[in-house]
């Protein structure tokens, strides 16, 4: 779930170089066939249900994630 706030692949990508503090290098190329212009969710159904609204932005998000990832490095696998 996030905050219904949409993101570019490149605001993406440059929101993890921050958070990881790595560069990432990236080739910008046509769409692949079957890939999707774009994707949008509404987290207002998550708020209703759930009573949970997401608090934080691309930026914290990208921290946590590699925060978890370095935490991680194998993922969910116990090897």
């Amino acid at each position: 779930l996030g905050t219904g706030t949409g993101y570019s692949v490149l605001q993406m990508v440059r929101a993890m170089e921050k958070a990881s503090g790595r560069e990432i290098k990236y080739k910008i190329t046509g769409r692949r066939e079957g890939d999707v212009a774009s994707c949008y969710a509404n987290p207002a159904l998550a708020e209703r249900e759930l009573g949970w609204k997401a608090a934080f932005g691309l930026d914290k998000m990208c921290e946590d994630l590699w925060r978890w990832q370095l935490q991680n490095p194998t993922g969910f696998s116990k090897n």
